[in-house]
């Protein structure tokens, strides 16, 4: 029952996945506004991997309205759907991203600002992207941890992430994400967490076994403003931790 499950879902997520790509690259000729085109078709596929995994998200807090910069800790590929799904934003993704076949093509189509953290002269093109984002309207979600975690506790805060915040006195709203599934299936730090040395698809399909998983998202109250990159890298870690329920 749950390698038919893994199947069923697997080809609906191709399925959507491709379907919705190439609406959004056919018609994105014909339509004026293609910010918000592209907005749409990546809000319309976070929504169907949402549906398809069978992820349910509780949301604590009240979500950021774009133009935002938000921070979080770091799980999974599935972070951004759910986080997409109560936060209308893009992401920031290291740089070995873009490189994968299809997924990276269309992760930058998607709006995916990338980033190169072993070379730190692409850290300020990188802030330069994100406030033009920013100017532009939309929200920005990064993932200061710089890699995705067993979710047993937070890594350090990469301050390199937050200089163009700290310099330009912008905001940073924060926020932290945590898994759990039901009694009876596998544990969300091996289905949702994607920390061991296996592939996407392999991952995907373990996911996928699973009957449905919950995503908790917690929002905090206030921005966070310093014009110290690591003091504003310490304190954003320790309030995203205080609220961070470690994954089992």
């Amino acid at each position: 029952m749950r390698t038919i499950r893994a199947a069923i879902k697997t080809v609906l997520f191709v399925a959507s996945t491709l379907g919705l790509y190439w609406s959004w690259y056919i018609l994105r000729v014909f339509i004026p506004n293609k910010v918000r085109w592209r907005q749409f078709i990546f809000g319309a596929w976070t929504w169907s991997f949402v549906s398809i995994s069978n992820m349910r998200i509780e949301v604590i807090g009240t979500p950021p309205e774009p133009p935002f910069f938000l921070v979080t800790n770091h799980l999974s590929y599935t972070d951004i759907p759910a986080i997409r799904n109560a936060a209308k934003g893009i992401f920031v993704a290291k740089a070995e991203v873009e490189t994968w076949p299809v997924a990276g093509r269309i992760c930058r189509d998607m709006g995916t600002i990338f980033i190169d953290r072993t070379n730190r002269r692409d850290i300020p093109r990188a802030g330069e992207m994100i406030v033009e984002r920013l100017d532009m309207g939309e929200g920005v979600v990064v993932f200061p941890e710089g890699t995705s975690t067993k979710g047993e506790e937070l890594l350090q805060f990469n301050s390199s992430f937050l200089e163009f915040a700290a310099k330009g006195g912008v905001p940073v709203s924060y926020a932290s994400i945590s898994y759990s599934t039901p009694p009876g299936e596998m544990p969300a730090h091996l289905a949702a967490c994607w920390w061991e040395d296996i592939s996407f698809f392999a991952h995907l399909w373990r996911l996928f076994k699973v009957s449905e998983y919950t995503a908790t998202i917690n929002f905090g109250e206030k921005p966070v403003v310093n014009p110290d990159r690591k003091l504003l890298a310490a304190e954003l870690r320790q309030r995203v931790a205080d609220s961070f329920v470690p994954v089992k």
